[in-house]
């Protein structure tokens, strides 16, 4: 026979809630190791009183009793697995495994029996229900009722909150059967009760988690935290793991204590209670007991007087009392010196811990990782700066923690930790390299094709080309449709107001007033074709030819269907995916005919876009013609329009020049009429010419 017997998936019952691990038997004892907290139950093989097989609901269940009245149950196992479980009882724990089945009557009435730490209610012989003192929060006595109040498990989908039982009364003189029950429950009850003197004080210690100055109170059971606001009783059985970790400024420490159930307030969970020490706090304890009592009690690993830093006498007390190991750093040293690596988690600052069997990280929110919970760990290059880097832990629950901002000095400290450590390392999305120095940091994702990526690049690429095409042949049309300065050639042409500034009149106020109507004319011109020519860039070409593509697109769109049926109901982002896998598997001979395709698709593009911009050019010439030809119309019409127009002023310009002539003396008639004279001949040679104010010609006869 073998010495040793394991089970995987089976479930231990804590408070009513099933918790999934693994069960080792062995010739020294049992031994369960719970896969979410990692905690493990070690009884030993001398210890073992009792062993019972019977029928659950998840199988087949085994519970064990200890000498010491500990019950342990565990489910899960299958019904052909009895056989070999009772002849390893029978060899190495010399007891017979018995088979007793569960009362299924339903009666509501029967017999209570107190034995060790449980209380069994049964029907004859038959169990019915147990219930573990130790889950057992408070009794309560009534007239013939004894009311059972339970301790909670957040972890339990449904959780027991009371049970109330009728005990009928007897003839017994003496003796009251209803306080006889609470007696029995309350002598095995784990009912916290602050009776007695505490075996020491620490007075207004800095607590983190939960935030706030507590006075620690040390009792043989529990752990008092008695704040301003709010007060937590911890019983020692809650406790994990115990952690002293130095702050990286080498003047404080923190001391963890890891709990499981954690302590509630409200909604909130605190899973772990950080109190922060600074190293130059002394400390003189004196234990509220006697020599001898400490002396039995803690086997010299207390004295009753005791001196030293402050956390040092709560961190050694607490080792005693708990009777737990003390988990410090260990070797890792970090860039810096310290045993820490400075970094954020969920946009909070905080100190990551590498420890000889797991991380932790404190402080806000506190985080302890396993490494046999880890699935694998990855280096990512930092978000916001190449200065830093992301590292990434998932577990096998699937659970992912990325510890960010982490200074890029500690990458080789941190890399060399992981690889000693034999944790799997999977990076993603990393490309280039930070510095020479971290040329692993780069090469260590080649195993891992991303396929999109390669789809991007290879389209960006296609694109720049086209741009660069673009701008040598279709853009010449652009240029030409759209020329400021023709525009403004042709608004000149139109109202003909700069050209008769500049050859008829020098006068300053002549040119301000005849540009002001150009002005405005060119702001109502120029905006219309800028409208039109957006229009245009808008639209695209359908006529032009299609862009071709990548290798793997190509071998995209020829399997696409063969992996749908491959995979019925995939959908698409899966199809990518597995698109993707199978690429980065395919041969390089088979890739090099893809890539021949593409390269083959990529030259008939080109020739297709070099007949396509020979096409647009004759064609842009031909509507650049239509367009000079429809200006040059335009421009006509507008000429004999200002020709009316002119006439229309002329003789607008007499009749007040007729009014001036009553006001004026004989002398300046004659240079009057001399002037008006000269500027019909200018009408006359010049066409358009005559759109000058009146004001303007009475300056022009008086110069003259």
């Amino acid at each position: 026979m073998a010495d040793t017997l394991e089970f995987n998936e089976i479930y231990q019952e804590v408070k009513g809630s099933m918790n999934d691990g693994r069960l080792r038997l062995s010739r020294q004892g049992v031994i369960f190791k719970n896969s979410k907290t990692g905690k493990v139950d070690n009884i030993q093989a001398s210890e073992l009183a009792e062993g019972v097989w019977r029928r659950v609901a998840l199988g087949h269940g085994l519970k064990l009793l200890t000498k010491n009245g500990h019950v342990y149950k565990y489910d899960g196992f299958r019904e052909s697995e009895f056989d070999k479980l009772s002849d390893f009882f029978k060899a190495h724990y010399r007891l017979e495994l018995a088979e007793k089945d569960l009362c299924v009557k339903g009666w509501n009435w029967g017999t209570v029996r107190f034995g060790g730490q449980l209380l069994s209610f049964d029907i004859g012989e038959q169990p019915v229900f147990e219930i573990p003192l130790s889950n057992v929060s408070q009794c309560t006595t009534g007239k013939n009722e004894v009311t059972l109040e339970f301790h909670q498990n957040d972890d339990a989908e449904v959780s027991l909150m009371e049970v109330r039982f009728y005990v009928p009364p007897t003839q017994e003189d003496g003796v009251d059967p209803v306080e006889a029950f609470a007696q029995n429950v309350l002598s095995k009850a784990d009912v916290i009760q602050a009776t007695g003197d505490a075996i020491c004080i620490f007075r207004e210690l800095q607590c983190l988690t939960p935030r706030g100055r507590y006075d620690i109170r040390i009792y043989p059971t529990f752990l008092h935290l008695h704040g301003k606001t709010f007060d937590y009783k911890i019983p020692y059985t809650t406790v994990l793991r115990l952690f002293l970790l130095p702050h990286k400024d080498q003047r404080q420490m923190f001391f963890v204590i890891s709990l499981d159930p954690p302590i509630k307030q409200g909604q909130t969970r605190y899973h772990f209670l950080i109190l922060l020490f600074s190293k130059d706090e002394d400390i003189s304890l004196t234990l509220n007991m006697n020599e001898e009592e400490v002396e039995k009690r803690f086997e010299g690993r207390l004295t009753k007087n005791m001196s030293g830093s402050l956390y040092e006498m709560v961190s050694r007390v607490m080792k005693a009392l708990v009777n737990r190991k003390i988990t410090v750093p260990g070797n890792f040293q970090g860039h810096s010196g310290a045993q820490c690596i400075t970094c954020s988690y969920k946009a909070s600052s905080g100190l990551l811990y590498p420890l000889e069997r797991g991380f932790i990280y404190v402080h806000k929110p506190p985080v302890h990782i396993r490494f046999d919970e880890i699935s694998f760990v990855n280096f990512a290059r930092g978000t916001t700066t190449t200065r830093s880097f992301d590292f990434e832990i998932e577990t096998k629950q699937g659970t992912q923690y990325t510890f960010s901002s982490i200074e890029r000095e500690e990458y080789g400290k941190l890399f060399d930790f992981v690889n000693a450590k034999k944790l799997n390392i999977k990076n993603r999305g990393l490309k280039e390299g930070m510095k020479q120095s971290y040329d692993e940091y780069a090469d260590s994702d080649e195993d891992q094709h991303d396929a999109y990526l390669e789809r991007m690049k290879e389209e960006g690429k296609i694109r720049e080309e086209n741009a660069n095409d673009s701008s040598d042949g279709s853009g010449e049309e652009t240029d030409e449709s759209f020329n400021p300065g023709e525009e403004d050639d042709d608004v000149a042409e139109e109202f003909d107001s700069n050209a008769s500034a500049s050859s008829s009149s020098g006068d300053g106020d002549s040119d301000r007033d005849e540009k002001k109507p150009a002005k405005k004319a060119k702001i109502v011109k120029d905006r219309k074709p800028r409208k039109k020519q957006l229009e245009s860039k808008k639209g695209k070409d359908p006529n032009a030819p299609k862009r071709p593509m990548s290798a793997y697109m190509l071998w995209l769109n020829a399997n696409r269907e063969k992996i749908k049926s491959d995979h019925p109901g995939i959908s698409i982002t899966d199809l990518s995916k597995k698109a993707g896998e199978l690429w980065k598997a395919m041969s390089k001979e088979k890739k090099e005919e893809w890539d021949r395709k593409a390269e083959d698709a990529r030259r008939d593009y080109e020739k297709a876009m070099k007949e396509y911009s020979v096409g647009s050019k004759s064609e842009s010439s031909k509507t650049e013609r239509s367009k000079k030809k429809k200006k040059q119309e335009k421009q006509m019409k507008g000429k004999v329009e200002k020709k009316g127009a002119a006439s229309k002023s002329l003789s607008s310009a007499k009749s007040p020049a007729n009014m001036s002539e009553s006001f004026k003396s004989k002398e300046f008639v004659s240079s009057d009429e001399s002037s008006s004279g000269e500027s019909k001949k200018e009408d006359s040679e010049e066409e358009g010419v005559a759109s000058l104010p009146p004001s303007s010609e009475e300056s022009a006869s008086g110069s003259d």
